[in-house]
């Protein structure tokens, strides 16, 4: 298989998905029990309310006539209008967005910067001092919850030492870099100790093979043998434990969004919780599943670009 058609068949695959996820979001408000209207509503709501907001969601028409029209706004990117802030959800979304994806993308580069020397130097040291101390990481770090993690450093970075803001994102961009600071540490707090064990198993595996001392023996530098031949035949297991590990993120940065204040996608899908505002709600589920999709297609395409026999099928 050449890497064109790769590409093209994880492409067509991540489609396919997409109209699977939107599918599913759709379904959403069919699963409430009772009349999804009056649920939205409240018990209180009179019959004519109840009745003018299934116009309004089309909830009168048949199922296969709901799911044309939603795709149809989906694609003309009508993601119809919040009952809870009176406005349209597609500039809801657009303003809460780039929070929640410079979080993520803050986190998981602080977790790799961290996670990638600390792998090499616990492989490099097997079984020694160095290895012991560091394999405790994963340990500590997996028994840690987020929000706890969040919490300690609320204390100790902002309201103790008063080195970064308690919360809030701020209005210029150097106000979101250091709004983002310490959700992004516990982001890749609770990222870092995977990809350590991840990495440590996977380059002690390698460096123990063949065409290392092959590499070796060749008079290869030391630095040389490990960061392009041992590292990158590494970075496969970890770039699957990676993509697994920011999708799990996507959605869950609705806590660290709440203890830190930020206006990112996980405080607005909150809002839309607790006022009932299934448009929001809806749209914010199918703007997470798109992620996810992206995601794992990102992952994919740098899984044939760090190893070509994945493009080949070997």
């Amino acid at each position: 298989m050449t890497r064109t058609r790769y590409i093209a068949a994880r492409l067509a695959q991540a489609v396919l998905v997409l109209v699977g996820v939107t599918i599913l979001t759709f379904l959403l408000i069919h699963i409430v029990p009772g009349n999804p209207a009056r649920t939205i509503l409240g018990v209180h709501a009179t019959a004519r309310a109840v009745h003018e907001l299934d116009q309004q969601f089309g909830l009168n028409q048949s199922l296969p006539a709901q799911l044309w029209a939603y795709f149809d706004r989906i694609i003309h990117g009508n993601l119809g209008t919040s009952y809870y802030y009176h406005s349209a959800v597609g500039p809801l979304i657009t303003s809460a967005l780039p929070v929640t994806v410079l979080l993520i993308a803050f986190g998981t580069i602080l977790a790799i910067v961290v996670a990638v020397p600390l792998s090499l130097l616990a492989a490099t040291k097997q079984g020694k001092v160095p290895d012991h101390l560091l394999r405790l990481v994963p340990m500590v770090g997996l028994g840690m919850p987020p929000f706890w993690i969040g919490f300690v450093l609320l204390i100790l970075l902002s309201l103790d030492l008063r080195l970064f803001p308690s919360g809030g994102y701020g209005s210029t961009f150097g106000q979101h870099v250091q709004g983002l600071v310490l959700p992004a540490i516990t982001v890749a707090a609770g990222t870092m100790p995977l990809l350590v064990r991840s990495l440590r198993a996977s380059l002690i595996e390698i460096l123990d093979s063949d065409f290392i001392r092959a590499a070796t023996a060749k008079g290869l530098s030391r630095t040389r043998v490990l960061f392009r031949h041992a590292l990158r035949n590494a970075l496969l297991p970890m770039v699957s434990v990676l993509a697994v590990n920011v999708s799990f993120w996507v959605g869950s940065t609705v806590v660290i969004e709440q203890v830190f204040n930020l206006p990112g996608l996980g405080n607005l899908m909150l809002t839309g919780v607790l006022n009932r505002d299934f448009q929001v709600v809806q749209s914010v589920a199918l703007v997470y599943g798109v992620m996810i999709v992206i995601v794992n297609l990102g992952a994919d395409l740098l899984y044939s670009y760090i190893d070509p026999r994945v493009v080949l099928g070997e």
